[in-house]
């Protein structure tokens, strides 16, 4: 990719642009230090004119949400020619639509929580008798990332409440059976599991502020202290979701693993976070791969996929 005009998208339309804006500097910054032609792109509705404008080869995405995670930013640079990181358009839209990932999930064996999906419009017709899984459970966005509008619900109150913050967003509302236990989050490069790392939230669970603004009161724990066989099991079946989904380049995928072993997979992210607080440079790291040689590493691998 050396000599290539590199556009590194980043910014975007989605309630993630905050985290897109500091992902994409940081990509950028590394990107250059590795001696690449790269060029910062926050995208918005004339990103094609400016990729044209750029004369961009290729495309580095360090877009989150919809518009960039979605599949959109894939099919748009896939009609105009452009290699670009990470996943394809249908993996890309499988990823992000949760509801979507656990059907795919449970047709291939893979581990997931009960769920039921509503649509907005009839969110004020489901009642708490109607789920298989009663309280507590947890209520989501289909369709959003980085824990936004995702919340634990313990009563009635909260129920209702909580299905009226996911409405706001695109998709239908998810409400999945809880889970408590351990969150372990594994990361994928190139089909083949990196490591397994442990977060320890500040919060109840690891929500956008104990992800992002936490203060420090977060703790990771890389290698995550799992015996070899747990932690052996962890990479498989993370490696199996990214496979499952279809997935190129780099992946994340969120775990819980109970106190009897069990293990649930929540979901794929397939475009991680890229920021100083990030889980996939974290785990990189711990295996001898600096932010830097990750970057390049994902720049690499990108290609069209259609």
């Amino acid at each position: 990719m050396k000599g290539k005009k590199v556009a590194v998208l980043y910014g975007g339309r989605s309630s993630e642009r905050e985290v897109s804006l500091r992902s994409g500097a940081a990509i950028h910054k590394a990107l250059v230090a590795k001696g690449y032609d790269a060029e910062l792109l926050d995208v918005d509705l004339d990103v094609a004119g400016k990729l044209r404008a750029m004369k961009a080869e290729v495309a580095f995405i360090g877009l989150h949400g919809r518009y960039g995670e979605d599949g959109c930013i894939q099919g748009l640079l896939e009609s105009m020619g452009i290699p670009y990181t990470g996943s394809g358009v249908l993996a890309s839209a499988l990823g992000m639509d949760k509801v979507a990932t656990k059907q795919v999930f449970k047709m291939r064996g893979i581990p997931t929580a009960d769920y039921v999906a509503v649509r907005p419009d009839r969110m004020r017709e489901l009642l708490i008798a109607d789920l298989p899984f009663g309280l507590p459970c947890v209520v989501k966005p289909s369709s959003e990332g980085s824990s936004v509008g995702v919340h634990i619900v313990k009563t009635a109150e909260e129920f209702a409440a909580a299905c009226e913050d996911a409405a706001k967003y695109k998709g239908d509302i998810l409400i999945e059976r809880y889970h408590r236990g351990r969150e372990v989050q594994c990361a994928v490069l190139d089909d083949e599991a990196l490591g397994v790392i442990e977060v320890k939230p500040a919060a109840e669970f690891y929500d956008y502020k104990a992800k992002y603004d936490s203060g420090g009161t977060t703790r990771y724990l890389y290698p995550a202290p799992l015996d070899e066989a747990m932690y052996r099991k962890v990479m498989d079946v993370t490696a199996e979701a990214h496979k499952a989904l279809g997935c190129a380049g780099a992946t994340r995928t969120d775990l819980i693993l109970m106190d009897d072993g069990e293990l649930i997979v929540l979901e794929t992210n397939t475009l991680p976070g890229m920021t100083e607080a990030s889980l996939l440079p974290k785990i990189a790291a711990g295996i001898g791969i600096d932010f830097p040689s990750l970057c390049e590493r994902i720049l690499q691998g990108a290609s069209l996929k259609a």
